[in-house]
């Protein structure tokens, strides 16, 4: 006989790409301004991904997301690495400010948010900071707690960081749910016993979430 699973306690969101329009477009519309080569930023990028060392040395993108490193030695480091077309080097400085300036607030993501915590349903961010600063004064009645990266020292897909948000909220990791659009992430929630829904569409999301909280959401 199959053990029905109870019906979840808390949601946890990613910010960019789940409550802002997506990653790659932002990111592009950045490498087009900066006037650069998007694919040698991705290539750039990709070699740093592979290791899991903390070292920001080996890995300054996982360092970034910790904490470990400093955002102006972070620019420096990325802006070593692009090349504009004309051949002068990317600013450095502001390199991360320009770089997340193209994300768009999806109002549809973040009023779903806010009727999940209406109908009691524990909530909270769980976002991979970049340095970045985030729209917080636009988050009343959306979050029972923010989990960012750099201010906790770990990042997702790390098991400690799912573990850490469910705690925080009171509730245990089979209790929650998480939205990412990465499925890196969503693998991870998973791995530690969290229902997670990778996220593409409002629609398909808030439906997801109407059949796992068995509530009206719209």
């Amino acid at each position: 006989m199959v053990e029905e699973r109870s019906v979840p306690r808390g949601l946890l969101v990613d910010w960019g790409g789940v409550l802002t329009s997506g990653l790659e477009p932002a990111l592009r519309r950045w490498a087009e301004l900066d006037d650069f080569d998007f694919d040698s930023y991705l290539e750039a990028v990709m070699k740093w991904l592979p290791s899991e060392s903390v070292t920001a040395e080996l890995n300054p993108v996982h360092a970034l997301e910790r904490g470990q490193i400093a955002v102006p030695d972070f620019e420096r480091k990325l802006a070593s690495i692009l090349v504009r077309r004309d051949g002068t080097p990317v600013p450095a400085e502001g390199l991360i400010e320009r770089m997340f300036a193209h994300f768009e607030h999806q109002p549809a993501m973040s009023a779903l948010v806010r009727r999940v915590n209406e109908r009691g349903i524990r909530t909270a961010l769980l976002s991979n900071s970049w340095g970045n600063t985030y729209p917080r004064d636009t988050w009343d009645g959306m979050f029972d707690d923010i989990v960012i990266s750099g201010e906790v020292g770990l990042r997702k897909p790390e098991p400690e960081i799912f573990k850490l948000a469910a705690e925080r909220l009171g509730l245990e990791p089979a209790e929650c749910v998480f939205v990412d659009d990465l499925q890196l992430n969503v693998d991870g929630a998973r791995a530690v016993g969290m229902t997670a829904i990778l996220h593409t569409e409002y629609d398909d999301t808030r439906r997801a979430l109407e059949t796992l909280f068995g509530a009206d959401l719209t």
